[in-house]
């Protein structure tokens, strides 16, 4: 598992160090970079896959992530030619790689490689070499799709979602690698049945059926019911999750869109539910709902206080140059928050105090 990330001059970011746990959640106000560190993990990631990162450079734009240009990537006021990662696993394995940034190429969308240092070992580990999912916040074409050949043999479900109709075609019946993210009302323990369980907490009574027409390779999904955009966006998430190993790696962005706020509840206890079980989950999140499921799952003995990470990132200023300052509340076994930096999920609180005061006539 990922233990850490430093971020050199990368977007938002000049020197800024982000420590990960089992489960991470990621908050704060719009462009405040916290999605950017999904973006570096899936850079080093779909870089490695193209056997670019290790000799000769950072690809920006693939199959996870689209950044843009050279000059998209840079940190706006950095005083050094090159964007920079360093990663520490929990084995205590790392890895420093340096991109140069060429100004003459700014356009480029590819960062040449400068200075690395790895241990020899770090490739082997899941965010280069094994499961990683990272699911972006633009998720609304689930529901039918290409048969893809490499798809199938990367086992990917896509950074919108768009393999997820062919995934469940291909692995539905085969049984979930976890059992004990197992649904009790499932029928069986295979992957299509436990999806169809998991995704009954947020429509009850949905049921899923998978329609393959290989003379033109094409897959699609039947509903039961009509369904909403809501789960069309959550359904990959389901899936991602219980098609994981322990070990996979699974970056998603705003989980929370378009559910209703018991449906988000339910939806923090099961990302806990994976954490705990040795899947490693980074979310970004605007949601007070999936935090409030992580920290009931918590208070629950669902996972340790201890393996949950928070983070908020604030925007604020310094003789006039904006800077993000990066704070991290703790979460005791009780599911209790120690500190509530201001505009950390404190909206509802901010509105009820003004709701008990008088009313202006």
């Amino acid at each position: 598992m990922i233990s850490s990330l430093r971020l050199l001059n990368f977007k938002a970011f000049e020197n800024q160090l982000v420590e990960f746990k089992s489960l991470t959640l990621l908050s704060g106000y719009n462009s405040t970079g916290k999605s950017s560190v999904l973006q570096a993990l899936s850079l080093l990631h779909q870089s490695y896959q193209q056997n670019l990162l290790q000799n000769t450079g950072l690809l920006l734009n693939g199959n996870l992530v689209n950044i843009g240009t050279a000059k998209d990537a840079l940190y706006e006021n950095a005083t050094q030619d090159y964007v920079g990662f360093e990663l520490s696993l929990k084995n205590g394995t790392k890895g420093i790689w340096h991109f140069n940034y060429n100004s003459l190429e700014r356009e480029a969308n590819f960062l040449e490689s400068g200075f690395n240092s790895v241990d020899a070992d770090i490739y082997q580990s899941s965010i280069f070499n094994g499961q990683l999912y990272h699911l972006q916040s633009e998720r609304a074409k689930v529901a039918s799709g290409i048969l893809n050949y490499q798809a199938r043999e990367l086992k990917q479900i896509g950074a919108e979602g768009e393999y997820t109709a062919h995934f469940l075609y291909t692995y539905g019946s085969q049984p979930i690698p976890i059992a004990q993210l197992s649904h009790p009302q499932a029928k069986s323990i295979n992957l299509i049945e436990q999806v169809e369980a998991w995704m009954g907490e947020i429509s009850s009574g949905l049921r899923i059926q998978v329609n393959a027409h290989l003379d033109i390779d094409w897959v699609n999904l039947k509903f039961s019911d009509p369904i909403g955009y809501g789960i069309t966006y959550v359904l990959p998430i389901i899936v991602a999750i219980l098609a994981s190993s322990p070990g996979a790696l699974i970056l998603i962005e705003h989980p929370e869109t378009g559910l209703h706020s018991q449906a988000q509840t339910k939806l923090g206890n099961l990302l806990a539910l994976a954490a705990n079980c040795g899947v490693q989950v980074v979310v970004e999140t605007h949601s007070d709902q999936i935090l409030n499921g992580i920290r009931l799952a918590v208070h629950g003995g669902k996972i340790e206080s201890e393996d949950v990470q928070l983070h908020y990132f604030q925007r604020q200023e310094n003789q006039g140059q904006a800077f993000i300052k990066v704070f991290s509340p703790r979460i005791d076994k009780d599911g209790r928050i120690d500190r509530w930096p201001d505009g950390f999920f404190d909206e509802w609180e901010n509105s009820l105090m003004v709701l008990l005061e008088p009313a202006k006539i």
